[in-house]
């Protein structure tokens, strides 16, 4: 553990947070992390980790406290009557991401918090007011109602997509948040959805809406359904089971989707949401950081959330190891390591989106197409241009942390 630094603020106990708090006490700071919520959260939806990932999670020590759950039965694309076809799975993707619950990184990252971090539930910032030297942060004990007023080195923020640090510092979030025009829904299914068999990933695509089972080899699998809509805050006037059901209604559902449906009328951990960017001009201001999806929602349908988040955590912490008496120092070397592979994400959402959800029926036969493209050359190389493959070698299989250590102050080639 680094010299005695200061105490440092951490905001948010999702991976980020979680990940966050545990390098910077090893870099010598003293974290108190606070979480709006009574409890930790548990469960969660499907996630990629990527190399970029991985190699974060193992310089944290936490990669040896998850594994991947990839399935070897062979994915399907499927239709509402049943009609199946060979699809492709993320383990065919280069460096073989791992496939795994959003709870099981989230439970690792908990694992090896130290025993010194200072934990409080139910606790929110209402009041952020910083100076050269410190920061002073007012906060609300929500269960107690009661409010008090400390003094920190550093504040950082990873409370998600609808930060509250980013809102209190940075201001209303209304100048970051980009909508994509789709909706996101996402839970955990109980057992497995009629017509398939255990550990059996497929996907229904449709123009504008799609619907995912991904399939594990030891657990429960997790659903997404996602569809394109013209007016997000009209899809929240509904319960998410109506809009859904709604969504889907206009032909016979079939076999699988009708359970995935029926399967939302039970589950209690629903993510209902809009798919939405964070874009900022900077991830930090004074002694206050962003970090996580409070800085860069990349969306769901980038597949890099939980690595960026990881690789954000273990790369702040070096930073302030390399700056340890210059903060400004250190936070303005840490984006500007960061910045060009979140930047990438961030403008390929859109690409990495039609993999989730097709636009139009052409895009759909091209889809369907791929298998028997894979074949020939030329189908391998329109495969690899749809999918984004060497982009995914260089940018999300990337060891962040290491190429910084190694090149402090210079931009990354794009």
């Amino acid at each position: 553990m680094g010299a005695e630094r200061g105490r440092v603020l951490v905001v948010g106990m999702g991976v980020s947070g979680l990940a966050t708090a545990t390098r910077l006490r090893r870099a010598g700071w003293r974290p108190v992390l606070v979480e709006r919520a009574p409890a930790r959260r548990t469960g969660g939806y499907f996630i990629v980790l990527f190399g970029a990932g991985k190699a974060a999670a193992a310089r944290l020590g936490l990669l040896d406290a998850v594994h991947d759950r990839s399935t070897t039965v062979p994915k399907l694309d499927i239709e509402r009557d049943g009609t199946g076809r060979p699809g492709m799975s993320f383990s065919e993707l280069p460096g073989k991401p791992w496939t795994m619950l959003r709870g099981d990184i989230e439970d690792a990252a908990f694992s090896i918090l130290p025993d010194d971090v200072e934990l409080r539930f139910s606790v929110v910032p209402t009041l952020i007011e910083q100076d050269t030297d410190g920061v002073d942060v007012t906060l609300l004990d929500t269960g107690a109602g009661t409010s008090t007023t400390e003094r920190f080195e550093l504040v950082v923020g990873a409370d998600g997509l609808h930060s509250t640090v980013r809102r209190l510092a940075f201001g209303p979030s209304g100048q970051y948040l980009r909508h994509l025009g789709y909706m996101i829904a996402a839970y955990q299914f109980r057992g497995t959805p009629a017509g398939l068999r255990p550990g059996q990933a497929v996907t229904l695509l449709e123009p504008d809406r799609s619907m995912w089972v991904f399939a594990y080899r030891d657990h429960d699998p997790t659903i997404l359904l996602t569809y394109r809509t013209e007016d997000v805050a009209a899809e929240f006037r509904e319960s998410p089971v109506e809009r859904l059901r709604s969504v889907f209604a206009n032909r016979p559902l079939g076999t699988t989707l009708g359970d995935v449906l029926d399967g939302l009328e039970t589950t209690d951990e629903l993510l209902f949401d809009s798919a939405e960017q964070v874009r900022m001009d900077t991830w930090h201001r004074g002694r206050v950081v962003l970090v996580g999806d409070a800085a860069w929602c990349v969306t769901l349908y980038a597949g890099m959330g939980v690595s960026t988040g990881l690789t954000g955590a273990e790369l702040l912490g070096t930073m302030l190891e390399r700056h340890p008496d210059d903060v400004g120092a250190a936070l303005s070397a840490w984006e500007q390591a960061l910045r060009p592979y979140v930047e990438h994400y961030l403008d390929g959402a859109s690409a990495d989106r039609r993999i989730f959800v097709v636009d139009n029926r052409m895009q759909l036969m091209f889809r369907r197409a791929l298998p028997w493209l894979r074949r020939y050359r030329l189908g391998r190389r329109l495969a690899a241009r749809l999918v984004r493959l060497d982009e995914i070698a260089k940018y999300k299989n990337a060891d962040i942390v290491g190429a910084a250590t190694k090149t402090e102050g210079t931009a990354v080639t794009r």
